[in-house]
């Protein structure tokens, strides 16, 4: 080998091992200095919709609205427009296009300025996360290091995304999802041409050419990126001149606020998070909020409104309007007005009749008195001060009458009805802490918006109530509230209610109520599957004059019902037990309402014999499977006798002594079976039917 051979040789060792030196220093200071990429995770937090749509935005604690974008976020025409007008190699470089810094470097020694940058987008990505106020050669030495060190960290997608995500756009809005919203009211997903362009020209001069404070600047540069999407063959003559003569957008819109406390509360409950989703479907929920603001604005500027629909199988709540405006100071808009709690009125009756069907104490065409009545000291009135006399059970509760709802409630038992509530999981409020009496059949509790719907959704749920929520994470939960024979005599009475003035029939049943001095006004309607609550009134519980549950309340229930877009489910069927019997077959027992405390003695005991009132003397029975359900066993109710009862099937005693008049018996099998009861005192009652 010779010397000169052996010098070559040696050169070339040492260019390699210099070579390997240098790459694994340039290896350890990447490693050393990361670019700061965690800059393009801190976005704002977003609260989406059941279906991943955008309800709300908060601003990040700068103040800047940064919204998330993926690729798929943004319409491709506008990806393929900003890779033509900003860096037209950016699937083909690494980060740095030679040819366009030599270009930007020949401008700036001919003209003695900077004429243009050369930057990649890879580059400009480092500008955003690692802002510098200089334009110099050693910045832009850094941006170059930044973009090779980008382009081996994340795909060319990631690069894009993170750009759009990142990018100014005037004020405080930064990246195309903020900017297409605020100037457009839409998300980037489709755009026109125009808008597109405009989306495009921003981030060069984004305070320059803001289209809402500097419309002229705007349409220009729209216009520049117009024709160089022309000279790129991107886009067609004809849609450049289509796109040239769209309008500036010249206001600046609010992102949305839809669901606002909803959205609040889920953010408190989880700040951590910046993607948070809710049951709430926000084409519903736009809607619920519209109907909400032109209703509040028609009542008064003190006025405000709250509703909530759910689904009422689920409990998912789908609308929730916590105020009529938000923003509004006068409405006091920012209080929820869904959890504040306030006197129900009269929404709680059907509750009272519910338990009261459910004892066997009534039907739907037995008698009450509506007359002046004393109960210990409390002298009901109606609403009217005025009074009916006697009235059918249904007419009673339909027409909201106090007189009948209290001796009801006198019947049951306050302390009965309360217990049915917090077992529904809802606790109302007593005043003062004070043991539960009959003011709470008129509205003499403090309860929820939230609390009247989920109680509510027993009506559709045959008995059952499911426990509202509005994350979709929530595990669902019921519990039974009635009877499913009574709920649906009760649905069965509401249903029947006339609707408000000017309100045409849909399906649903409901009921409105009033609290004391006028002060709050309730309206809730249910039909086969959602139940809506309404309500009306002055935040600071101030009184409105002439507000009334069926005038102000009842029309907006209906209103909402009818623009929510939802298709209205027919009421469920009646159960199995449940009838609706003319007086004249009504047993004489149930013809008139008359307290059990004030039934007269027979032979000296105090009780009348028992009666078997359901199923009646000679009735056929359906108890088979329906839709592939299970047999449901058969409801026994009786009126009079005493306390505990036995129950005989076909003189076979049931396994439990009745301390109630309600039982259950599940039949062997079908025909005719003798149905027996004995009371305390020895009296009994039979009757026979036919099961099948």
């Amino acid at each position: 080998m010779t010397r000169s051979l052996k010098y070559i040789l040696f050169a070339l060792s040492l260019a390699v091992l210099l070579c390997i030196g240098a790459w694994f220093g340039l290896v350890a200071l990447d490693r050393a200095y990361p670019p700061p990429l965690a800059e393009a995770g801190l976005v704002s937090t977003e609260v989406v919709d059941r279906n991943g749509d955008l309800l709300r935005a908060f601003a990040t604690p700068e103040g800047r609205w940064r919204l998330a974008t993926h690729i798929e976020d943004v319409d491709p025409k506008l990806i393929k427009m900003l890779i033509a007008y900003e860096d037209h190699r950016f699937y083909s470089h690494h980060g740095v296009d030679i040819a366009a810094l030599f270009r930007a470097a020949g401008q700036w020694v001919l003209n003695g300025h900077i004429v243009s940058g050369g930057s990649t987008l890879s580059m400009q990505l480092a500008r955003l996360i690692e802002p510098r106020d200089e334009r110099s050669v050693w910045a832009k030495l850094v941006q170059i290091v930044r973009a090779l060190q980008i382009e081996r960290r994340l795909t060319k997608d990631e690069i894009l995304a993170d750009y759009l995500t990142l990018a100014p756009y005037g004020g405080n809005l930064e990246g195309v999802r903020a900017a297409s919203l605020a100037y457009f009211g839409e998300e980037p997903k489709r755009l026109s041409v125009a808008q597109a362009a405009l989306l495009v020209s921003l981030p060069q001069s984004p305070e320059g050419r803001r289209p809402d404070r500097h419309p002229a600047a705007a349409r220009s540069a729209r216009g520049r990126v117009l024709e160089r999407m022309k000279d790129a063959g991107v886009i067609v003559p004809r849609e450049i001149a289509l796109a040239s003569a769209e309008p500036i957008p010249k206001v600046r819109r609010q992102l949305p606020a839809l669901a606002a406390q909803a959205s609040a509360d889920a953010m408190r409950a989880d700040p951590s998070a910046r993607h948070l989703q809710l049951t709430i479907e926000r084409s519903v929920q736009s809607k619920l909020e519209a109907v909400a603001h032109d209703a509040a604005r028609r009542l008064g500027p003190k006025v405000s409104v709250a509703m909530i629909l759910a689904d009422a199988p689920t409990g998912d709540i789908i609308g929730e309007v916590g105020s009529a405006d938000l923003f509004d100071v006068r409405r006091a808009g920012w209080i929820d007005m869904t959890d504040a709690e306030r006197s129900p009125g009269s929404t709680l009756k059907p509750f009272i009749y519910g338990l009261a069907f459910e004892e066997g104490l009534i039907a739907q065409e037995t008698t009450i008195e509506d007359r002046p009545a004393d109960f210990g000291g409390y002298r009901p009135k109606n609403f009217d001060m005025s009074y009916q006399g006697n009235v059918s059970i249904r007419q009673a509760l339909q027409m909201s009458l106090n007189v009948p709802a209290i001796r009801l409630l006198d019947a049951v038992g306050p302390l009965r009805l309360m217990a049915r509530f917090r077992r529904a999981g809802v606790n109302p409020v007593l005043p003062r802490g004070e043991a539960p009496g009959l003011a709470i059949g008129l509205g003499g509790v403090g309860l929820k918006l939230k609390d009247l719907v989920q109680l509510y959704t027993a009506f559709p749920n045959g008995g059952h109530i499911a426990v509202l929520h509005d994350r979709p994470s929530h595990q669902p939960a019921s519990a039974t509230l009635m009877e499913p024979q009574a709920a649906w005599q009760v649905a069965d009475i509401l249903s029947g209610v006339r609707p408000p003035e000017g309100s045409r029939t849909t399906g649903i049943a409901y009921k409105t109520g009033t609290s004391y001095g006028y002060r709050d006004a309730w309206s809730i309607g249910f039909d086969g599957r959602h139940v809506l609550g309404v309500w009306v009134g002055r935040p600071d519980g101030g009184p409105v004059p002439g507000l009334t549950g069926y005038v102000s309340a009842a029309p907006i229930l209906f209103d909402a019902f009818a623009k929510s877009g939802l298709a209205v489910t027919p009421l469920p069927r009646a159960p199995a037990g449940a009838l609706r019997t003319a007086r004249a077959d009504l047993p004489v027992t149930l013809r008139d309402f008359t307290p059990p405390g004030e039934l007269p003695p027979v032979h000296g005991i105090p009780e009348p014999p028992p009666r078997i009132i359901f199923p009646p003397e000679g009735a056929h029975v359906e108890l088979g499977p329906a839709d592939g359900d299970p047999a449901t066993p058969l409801l026994l109710k009786l009126q009079g006798g005493r306390a505990p009862f036995r129950w005989l099937a076909n003189g076979k005693p049931l396994p439990e002594l009745a301390r109630t008049r309600i039982s259950r018996w599940m039949p062997d099998g079908d025909g005719y079976s003798t149905l027996t009861v004995i009371d305390a005192a020895g009296r009994a009652a039979s009757v026979s039917v036919y099961v099948q």
